[in-house]
């Protein structure tokens, strides 16, 4: 029983980590959309004009567009993944007032399948049943903490500062450096910042960093060589 105890203990720790590990990897991955996509804007802009006040106007107007974007992007869909898990949750609430036996029986089968004897599996089930059998189907069957419900507010804020914290870099490299030296100061911190997330993606996915951050930092030099490109011959059209 020991055994099966430290077992069903284990489970909301892991389920914790990888939460937390998921909402890191989110942090990490819209920074670097903040990076590369205010990165793209500004250059595209400086390469049609070198004015500071059109630049400064464009990255903040980029910078607002795409965190509240990313913001409502993240509301709606963890709203629907909430709902989605309190509906479940109703279910297997009157799926337990209803047929309680079976629900046991489904619980102990599920011990089983972790590796549990079938008599220790009976009596983990039992056990925990009697503790709070909501709490049991919710980790076991569904993977969901009653507790720890997805919120889709700290989502939308969470998505929202980090998408603006990864575009205020290229944001300020474009406005406060000398006009000559603007668009070399904006390419080498966006390429560095598209290293560092690139490396840190990998770290917390454990896949191999180098590929990562050639990957990344590649991406992110096409988008700018692009965008400026496109800037440059609107610039030189007049348009």
């Amino acid at each position: 029983m020991k055994e099966t105890q430290a077992q069903t203990h284990e489970e909301p720790h892991e389920g914790g980590l990888g939460t937390r590990l998921n909402w890191l990897r989110a942090a990490v991955l819209g920074a670097n959309d903040g990076v590369v996509s205010t990165a793209g804007l500004v250059v595209g802009v400086a390469g049609a004009t070198g004015d500071r006040g059109t630049l400064l106007t464009a990255g903040l107007a980029g910078l607002l567009a795409g965190s509240m974007s990313m913001a409502a992007g993240e509301y709606v869909s963890v709203s629907t993944q909430r709902d989605s898990e309190k509906a479940a949750l109703a279910m297997e609430k009157r799926e337990l007032e209803e047929t309680p036996e079976a629900e046991l029986d489904e619980l102990a089968g599920m011990l089983a399948e972790k590796g549990l004897s079938a008599q220790v599996a009976r009596e983990a089930a039992l056990q925990l049943t009697e503790r709070d059998a909501l709490r049991a189907h919710a980790e076991v069957e569904l993977g969901i903490d009653p507790d720890e419900l997805t919120n889709p507010w700290h989502a939308a804020g969470a998505s929202f500062l980090a998408f603006t914290v990864g575009a205020l870099l290229p944001l300020l490299a474009i406005v406060l450096p000398p006009a000559s030296l603007r668009l070399a100061v904006t390419v080498v911190s966006v390429l560095a910042a598209l290293a560092l997330t690139g490396w840190w993606s990998a770290r917390l996915g454990e896949a191999p960093v180098g590929r990562a951050v050639l990957r990344n930092m590649g991406g992110g030099a096409v988008a700018m060589a692009v965008t400026y490109a496109a800037g440059a011959l609107l610039g030189a059209a007049g348009v």
